[in-house]
């Protein structure tokens, strides 16, 4: 896969891939967890985390810069929404994700920070899930009952930003683009907190891969997310396969880089 390398002997922690999350909240610190967790198993050279749930991340990831701030921090990619409620979000807060979305660098936009997405002038690659969609679909006016290749298909047009759909396929779309259905994933992947890891996996190919084509990125992420998970539930030809849970999709995304390097 092109989009997954491995590093050469001139790369560093920054060549490598930056990314930053403002993601998780005192409700949802898992959210966070996993979608750090996701990005450096990913392969990032450096994460940075800004939310509301440091104490949890650093617990987990110790090798995480939290803070407030991003300081001198530059990153490939950003992360924002998973585990946030748009209802519940302060001023400041959404002060703070809209500087964000107004920057230039490419900006996963997940769950509480959707809503956001119509305003924004940065790279985006939005990731709702069906319900999702609908509500970001209702709130940019947006009507009909087509297939969920067109509703993706539509809504990134009215956009003008690469929108992942999440489901049993997942549905790649971008303006003016042919789009892309990702099936690499097994039933057990339908679990909480996926999605979540989804998120940290794109932020780490994108950062890794500056200037490329965002849905092929996405796309790639989306395949290497798959993966994973059909490593951890066990599935394969002829084998059904087990539950697995969130964490267990983010820790076997080595196994599947090395499955692609090999």
């Amino acid at each position: 896969m092109a989009f997954v390398h491995a590093p050469g002997p001139d790369d560093d922690k920054y060549s490598r891939g930056v990314v930053a999350l403002r993601t998780g909240s005192a409700q949802y610190p898992g959210a966070a967890v996993l979608g750090v967790e996701a990005a450096w198993r990913a392969g990032a050279g450096f994460v940075r985390y800004l939310g509301g749930a440091a104490d949890a991340v650093l617990a987990r990831r110790p090798e995480t810069v939290a803070g407030p701030e991003l300081g001198r921090t530059r990153p490939g990619a950003w992360v924002i929404g998973s585990g946030t409620d748009a209802g519940a979000r302060s001023e400041s807060e959404t002060a703070a994700l809209r500087e964000v979305l107004s920057g230039a660098v490419p900006v996963v936009v997940d769950a509480g920070a959707l809503d956001l997405a119509a305003d924004a002038s940065a790279p985006l690659v939005l990731t709702p899930h069906a319900g999702e969609l609908s509500r970001l679909r209702e709130d940019l006016g947006l009507t009909g009952s087509g297939s969920a290749v067109d509703q993706a298909v539509q809504t990134a047009e009215r956009v003008g930003a690469t929108v992942l759909l999440k489901g049993s396929r997942t549905v790649v779309a971008s303006p003016g683009e042919a789009p892309v259905i990702v099936s690499s994933g097994p039933a057990w992947l339908a679990t909480a907190g996926t999605g979540d890891v989804l998120a940290g996996v794109i932020g780490a190919v994108i950062a890794a891969n500056p200037g490329r084509p965002l849905a092929r990125a996405a796309a790639s992420a989306a395949w290497l997310h798959g993966r994973a998970a059909a490593i951890a539930s066990g599935t394969g030809v002829g084998r059904v396969g087990h539950p697995i849970v969130a964490l267990d999709v983010a820790e076997m995304l080595p196994s599947a880089i090395a499955e692609l390097l090999a």
